[in-house]
């Protein structure tokens, strides 16, 4: 084609599929779609050869931040609200399962296997809550789930999560816990707090030019797994925090509020909360997709 036109352009691309290679039919859903939303995106803006340039600096910019410390293009999907529809279209809800949420940037590997009850607290901080976390682990039928994997982790009072701060010692605040015989499993944790994600480079130019704020509510990351039961990634949000009606993620569903409650006078810790968790069956799953 030697004479493409504003009119023809995406036609123009879309034909080119497949012409030197085989794609599979997959490949070429994606492929399609995205050159027609592409091309429709600028035609609807009138998208200009600077705006085009600047779009591609701060993507090289972007990809240049990206570590094992820091995921910039999923906080850039997180900012944009899509790390939450693909979560909601990756796992539609059946019957009473706990529903997800987005895994955002902070997860880290190996976190410390530690007994039931342990605390992942590993330095203190002036006014912190200190909390009980527990709850039991069942299927969509209300039996126990022995030997679920609960990998925990947050930020600290200050804000931070450990490897983002240089002060924290490594892992703090996280760790992974084995539900028991009955499905139960507890840890001890700081109350979390409202926080800001990262408003320097790229994710701060984007939140700012989308005249929105960088806060999130306090929240637990939780994640749960079990061979046969499809994998859960959640958050645990305070039901007192701020936040909880504009996160900056758009992540926060009702049924991940939690109450943190005055502990029994005599407790370890100052506060207790108590959150269950359903899973769905692999099998189930699997057969309904």
């Amino acid at each position: 084609m030697r004479n493409v036109t504003v009119d023809n352009v995406t036609d123009v691309v879309i034909d080119s599929l497949g012409q030197h290679a085989t794609l599979e039919p997959r490949q070429r859903e994606i492929m399609e779609s995205l050159i027609k939303h592409l091309h429709g995106f600028c035609k609807d803006v009138n998208l200009t050869h600077e705006e085009f340039l600047y779009a591609c600096d701060y993507l090289g910019r972007a990809g240049a931040l990206c570590s094992d410390k820091r995921q910039e293009f999923i906080l850039l999907g997180d900012i944009l609200g899509v790390e939450v529809l693909v979560d909601m279209l990756s796992n539609p809800i059946s019957g009473d399962e706990t529903v997800s949420t987005v895994l955002g940037p902070f997860f880290r590997e190996n976190a410390p296997v530690m007994p039931k009850g342990a605390s992942t607290i590993q330095k203190n901080f002036e006014g912190q809550e200190t909390v009980y976390v527990e709850g039991y682990i069942r299927d969509n039928k209300g039996n126990p789930i022995p030997g679920a994997i609960i990998d925990v982790w947050e930020d600290a009072p200050n804000g931070l999560y450990e490897n983002h701060d240089p002060d924290q010692p490594e892992y703090n605040l996280r760790g992974r816990f084995e539900s028991d015989e009955n499905g139960h499993y507890a840890f001890v944790a700081i109350r979390p707090v409202p926080y800001p994600i990262p408003g320097d480079e790229t994710a701060g130019e984007l939140i700012r030019y989308m005249g929105h704020h960088c806060m999130r509510p306090g929240h637990i990351h939780m994640m749960v797994t079990r061979e046969g039961y499809r994998p859960l990634i959640s958050q645990i949000y305070d039901a007192d925090s701020d936040y909880l009606d504009n996160d900056s993620v758009f992540a926060v569903k009702e049924d991940l509020i939690g109450k943190f409650e005055k502990a029994p006078e005599g407790s370890d810790t100052d506060l207790v909360l108590r959150f269950d968790f359903t899973l769905g069956n692999q099998a189930q799953a699997m057969a309904a997709e």
